[in-house]
C-alpha cells in the first residue's frame, strides 16, 4: 500500500511541475498567437499560428521592420499583429504611397524600401506623425485593408506584448523570420 501511495504522490509531482512550467513559460518567455484577418497579408494569413516571444523586449527596443503582437491601444482584450515602421523620436510623412522617415540619426530622410510588400501595395493616406518617446508607428503589410496607426496614432510601448518569431502552421509555411534590413 505504501509503494503505491508513494507512485501516485510521485505521477502527482510530475503533474504540477509540468502545469508550472508551461504556465511560466506561456506568461513569461513564449505565447502563441492566432492571425485572424488579412492585415498582414501577404506574408502572414488568417489562420497563420504563430509563436510570440516575449522575453527580448525586456533587453532591448524593438526595432523597424519587426512584426509584433500587441493590445489594441486602449483595449487589453483584443490582440493585433503589425510591423514597427517608426521608432521612437522619429517623425513619419507618408505621401503619394511613400513612407519617409525623418530622425536625428539621419543626416537626410530615410526613404523607405519595402521589398517584403508585392510591388503594386502602396501605403495609402497623406499623413505627417511625429512619434513621442515609448510610442511606435505600426503598419499592417496590407496596406490596403490594415487598421493600423495611421487611423488610431502611434502604440505606445506598454502594449506591446512581443517579437513573432516562428510561423507553426499552417505546415508548408513553417518558418522562422527575422526583421528586414532597410
Amino acid at each position: 500500500m505504501k509503494s503505491f501511495l508513494y507512485s501516485i504522490w510521485e505521477i502527482i509531482e510530475v503533474v504540477l511541475i509540468a502545469i508550472i512550467t508551461v504556465i511560466v513559460v506561456r506568461n513569461f518567455l513564449i505565447q502563441p498567437f492566432l492571425v485572424s484577418g488579412a492585415s498582414m497579408e501577404p506574408n502572414f494569413s488568417n489562420g497563420d499560428y504563430l509563436l510570440v516571444d516575449e522575453i527580448t523586449y525586456r533587453f532591448r527596443k524593438p526595432q523597424r521592420g519587426e512584426v509584433i503582437v500587441f493590445y489594441y491601444p486602449g483595449d487589453e482584450v483584443t490582440y493585433y499583429i503589425k510591423r514597427i515602421i517608426g521608432l521612437p523620436g522619429e517623425r513619419i510623412n507618408i505621401k503619394n504611397g511613400q513612407i519617409t522617415i525623418y530622425s536625428n540619426d539621419y543626416s537626410s530622410e530615410l526613404v523607405l524600401e519595402e521589398y517584403y510588400l508585392p510591388l503594386d501595395i502602396k501605403t495609402s493616406g497623406d499623413k505627417e506623425i511625429a512619434i513621442s518617446d515609448n510610442e511606435y508607428f505600426v503598419l499592417g503589410d496590407n496596406r490596403y485593408y490594415s487598421f493600423d496607426s495611421r487611423s488610431w496614432g502611434p502604440l505606445n510601448e506598454d502594449e506591446i506584448i512581443g517579437l513573432v518569431r516562428l510561423r507553426l502552421w499552417p505546415f508548408n509555411n513553417v518558418m522562422a523570420f527575422e526583421k528586414p534590413v532597410y
